[in-house]
C-alpha cells in the first residue's frame, strides 16, 4: 500500500506514517512530494493521499490527521494511542494545553526538520520518536522523574490555603484570590481570552464572532470550548500524574472541585473518580 502526502514533515506527516506502519500496514510506502503534486502523483502512483486539504485522511473539526487514522482504522481503544493522539494534536494545532508533552514533541519535530533535508531521513528517525513516545504511554506513564515545578508550586499554596481555612473558615486571604488568577493565567494560557479581544485581534466585528463560533469550533460556544479543553487538560492529568481531584480541578482552572466534578460528568458521563477507578483496573 502506498500512501502520500506533502514534502517536509514535522508533525503530523510523522506520526501519520508511524502509525501506518506500526498498526495498519508495515510494509507500506510513504512518499514526499510538492503540496502541488500530492493529487496527480496519488493518482500516478496509485497512492493514498493524506494530511493535505480536500482528501478523507485530513484534519476534522478540531482533530488532526492522526485522530482520522485512529477512528478510520479502528484503533482509538488503546489507551496508549488515546494519550499519544493528545500529544500529537496538541504540538500539530499549536495547542500545547492539550498535553505537557505536546510543547517537547513540536520543538523536537521542528529541530530535527531543521537539521535533516531528506525526508526519508527525517522519516527513519520520527519513527524512533513516536516508538519512544508510544511505549513511554503504554507502560511508563506513572513514573516521574521531576514533578513540574510550576504544579507544584500551586499545590504548596494551595494546601497552605488549606489549612488556613481550617483555622479562619470565614475568611479568605488576599493572596488565595491571587493564587486562583495565576493558575488560571499559567495553566490556561490562552484560555482567558474574552471574545471582544479575539475579534480584535482578528480584526471582526465581536457580535459576528459570537455569532459564528460554534460554526467553526465543533458546534460549542465559546464558553463550552474553553470548557472542553479544561476537561482534557484533566483527562490528561488523570491519565499521568497522582493529584487529588481537587488539585486537578484547580490546575485545570475550575473554581472547586464540585464545579470539576460536574462538568466532567456533563461531558464524559460519569465523575472523574469513577474514570480514575476505571483506569487502575486496566
Amino acid at each position: 500500500m502506498k500512501w502520500i502526502t506533502r514534502e517536509r514533515p514535522k508533525i503530523d506527516r510523522l506520526a501519520c506514517p508511524w502509525l501506518i506502519k506500526r498498526f495498519i500496514d508495515a510494509t507500506a510506502e510513504i512518499i514526499y512530494v510538492p503540496e502541488n503534486q500530492v493529487l496527480d502523483q496519488a493518482k500516478e502512483r496509485n497512492a493514498i493521499p493524506f494530511d493535505i486539504p480536500g482528501v478523507e485522511y485530513s484534519h476534522y473539526q478540531d482533530r488532526c490527521t492522526f485522530d482520522y487514522f485512529l477512528e478510520k482504522h479502528q484503533l482509538h481503544q488503546d489507551p496508549a494511542l488515546q494519550t499519544l493522539a493528545l500529544i500529537v494534536r496538541g504540538a500539530d494545532t499549536d495547542d500545547h494545553t492539550l498535553a505537557a508533552q505536546s510543547a517537547g514533541l513540536w520543538a523536537i519535530s521542528h529541530g530535527m526538520a531543521f537539521n535533516i533535508s531528506d525526508d526519508q531521513e527525517l522519516l527513519e528517525k520520527g519513527m524512533i520518536i513516536y516508538d519512544g513516545l508510544y511505549s513511554w504511554a503504554k507502560h511508563l506513564q506513572k513514573q516521574k522523574h521531576t514533578t513540574h515545578p510550576t504544579e507544584q508550586i500551586f499545590l504548596q499554596a494551595y494546601h497552605q490555603f488549606l489549612e488556613e481555612k481550617k483555622d479562619a473558615p470565614q475568611k479568605v486571604p488576599a493572596w488565595a484570590q491571587h493564587l486562583k488568577e495565576i493558575i488560571q493565567d499559567q495553566i490556561d494560557t490562552n484560555l482567558t481570552l474574552n471574545l471582544k479581544e479575539i475579534a480584535e485581534a482578528l480584526d471582526v466585528n465581536p457580535a459576528y464572532v459570537s455569532r459564528a463560533f460554534s460554526r467553526y469550533f465543533d458546534n460549542l460556544s465559546f464558553g463550552e470550548y474553553i470548557r472542553k479543553l479544561r476537561i482534557e487538560k484533566a483527562l490528561n492529568l488523570l491519565h499521568t500524574s497522582g493529584y487529588t481531584l481537587a488539585e486537578i480541578a484547580y490546575l485545570t482552572g475550575f473554581s472547586d472541585q464540585s464545579h470539576f466534578t460536574r462538568i466532567f460528568k456533563q461531558q464524559l458521563g460519569q465523575s472523574p473518580s469513577d474514570y480514575r477507578k476505571s483506569l487502575r483496573k486496566k
